[in-house]
């Protein structure tokens, strides 16, 4: 993730501001080559989304760590941002899984239909 080293908390997150720059780069990238008339290298495409979902990855990291220690500075004990935003991506993650299941039902209604 980051250099090892003491780094400070700005140098964490210029850090993270150069993976987001390069994530965006992929995307990008990722774009042109499914926009490509001759048909897209699907290596490439492979290996830019594997690097998108590792920077991806490696930016929540740094900027949860980030939002913890800067909750931990706080003069007071009443800060609850930690546990709104978890509770904000647990959300989100079942919101997806919900998503998923119904897909998935979807296609074994379909495939009993069909059969």
């Amino acid at each position: 993730m980051d250099s090892p080293g003491p780094n400070t908390s700005l140098q964490r997150l210029q850090n993270v501001e150069k993976r987001i720059v390069r994530v965006l780069e992929l995307a990008g990238g990722v774009m042109d080559e499914l926009a490509n008339p001759s048909g897209s290298r699907k290596d490439l495409v492979s290996t830019h989304c594997a690097e998108f979902m590792k920077l991806i990855k490696d930016i929540q990291m740094t900027l949860r760590e980030e939002i913890k220690s800067a909750c931990d500075y706080r003069p007071f004990e009443k800060c609850d941002y930690i546990a709104r935003v978890s509770n904000e991506i647990c959300f989100k993650k079942l919101e997806y899984v919900a998503a998923q299941l119904d897909n998935m039902k979807q296609t074994i209604d379909e495939y009993h239909d069909a059969v």
